[in-house]
């Protein structure tokens, strides 16, 4: 049966979803995801999908795509709950473009997805900004994304975000396992912090421990919630430089499962890592954590990268130029340890 006041009916605004809310949002971010614009990038004026010239790979005998797809976890908890959201767009895009580097692959271009309870466009904007910042600093394109209102489903303040790359690298120049011999050096290149894994970890400390995100802790230097919100360092454009100017045979991303079993997934099965654990000291967040949660060390180790965000396996006589230009460029880096005969293991010899 019909009839009565419409006004009153059943409608899309009504169940939760502010279209409206919606495309303030899109015109709020458009200038933040246009620096991180690309010439190769083509403008499609539906906007219903992301254009990118691929005349580019002309240049390349046998160019290989390289694609990769990820999230930043639990690490929006944190987020929301401090209410800053303006880095976890960072933390997307390292987990991505770095994923694609570690094949050699340069990062061409990003798309985004944020499912969010409600549309708040101002926050929706910090997000993608965030996401188009991280693009810029990996020389990359951010080249479209969705935002999807999901009521009911998320709280009004939740949301969640996950990111898919694309890449290139001349066949000829892959890295990966295959390249990596007896007698290579190891080198690691410091992290900014936690990065975006172990946040489940994280938040049961935090629990258990009744610590606030507002507390100052003095060996931290500032407030907890800002440096567990520190984002994800971006590797990718200073790696790339280490492949044009030194001989690199492979990296390795230090994501969730630590630095052992990432690293091990560069190596073949007719070589170790011998990792020095005295060449470094990790930063003091994972003191923390480790201390306020009593985590032993086996579990920080195969939780956290506790420092570690990049390896880089070279040639000897290149760990020296590699460790110079890296410094050069800003990044911290230094020699972790090197390879030996063995089964394809990373181990700590101290």
């Amino acid at each position: 049966m019909t009839g009565g006041n419409e006004a009153s009916g059943a409608s899309y605004a009504a169940a939760g979803v502010d279209i409206e809310a919606g495309d303030r949002a899109v015109a709020l971010m458009k200038e933040r995801v246009a620096r991180s614009r690309r010439p190769e990038v083509v403008d499609d004026a539906s906007g219903f999908a992301g254009l990118f010239d691929a005349s580019a790979f002309l240049r390349y005998k046998r160019p290989l795509l390289a694609t990769s797809t990820d999230g930043v976890g639990t690490k929006v908890m944190l987020a929301q709950a401090v209410g800053r959201h303006d880095t976890i767009g960072i933390d997307l895009v390292g987990m991505v473009v770095d994923d694609l580097v570690v094949c050699g692959a340069e990062p061409l271009f990003m798309t985004d997805y944020i499912a969010c309870g409600k549309v708040v466009p101002e926050r929706v904007a910090e997000i993608v900004g965030g996401v188009a910042e991280g693009c810029r600093l990996a020389g990359c394109a951010l080249v479209g994304g969705e935002t999807a209102e999901h009521p009911g489903a998320m709280g009004p303040d939740e949301y969640d975000l996950a990111g898919a790359g694309t890449g290139v690298v001349e066949a000829s120049e892959l890295l990966g396992p295959a390249r990596v011999r007896a007698g290579d050096v190891v080198l690691g290149l410091a992290s900014s912090g936690v990065h975006s894994n172990g946040y489940s970890l994280v938040r049961h400390v935090l629990r258990t421990a009744g610590l606030a995100l507002d507390v100052s802790l003095p060996e931290l230097g500032r407030r907890l919630g800002d440096e567990l919100l520190e984002p994800t360092r971006i590797y990718s454009l200073d790696c790339l430089e280490l492949t044009r100017r030194v001989e690199v045979h492979a990296f390795a991303h230090i994501t969730g499962g630590g630095l052992a079993a990432n690293l091990a997934r560069s190596l073949p099965g007719t070589v170790d890592a011998l990792l020095d654990r005295g060449s470094w000291t990790p930063p003091a967040i994972f003191e923390v954590i480790a201390g306020h949660g009593r985590v032993p060390a086996a579990e920080m180790d195969r939780t956290f990268n506790l420092g570690v965000g990049m390896c880089a396996i070279v040639a000897a006589e290149a760990a020296d130029p590699a460790l110079r230009l890296l410094r050069e460029r800003g990044q911290d880096a230094w020699i972790l340890g090197e390879i030996v005969p063995g089964s394809g293991q990373a181990r700590f010899t101290s």
